[in-house]
């Protein structure tokens, strides 16, 4: 006996997938904080902006504000975890 229907499969890819438990952040109103804002206020009024004459330039410029923007922020920051009862980011 012959049908008239034909066999339906689908495939469904599982990805394993990495899930962040720790985060970095600063303590609001701590002294950690507080010396964060100041040394950021810092490396900001040292930007040399005057200088910028090529596309080069502006690039190590603001490669050298991040760099010191990274290395502020983990000087000053801490890890915690992250749980079902932690806010929203």
């Amino acid at each position: 006996m012959s049908s008239d229907y034909n066999l339906l499969t689908v495939d469904i890819t599982i990805m394993k997938e990495h899930i962040q438990t720790r985060k970095c952040t600063l303590v609001k109103n701590s002294k950690e904080e507080e010396n964060f804002i100041t040394e950021l206020i810092r490396v900001i009024t040292r930007l040399n902006t005057e200088n910028i004459l090529s596309k080069e330039i502006l690039e190590q410029v603001i490669q050298t504000f991040t760099n010191d923007i990274d290395r502020i922020w983990f000087k000053h920051s801490k890890f915690v975890n992250i749980t079902k009862y932690s806010k929203a980011w």
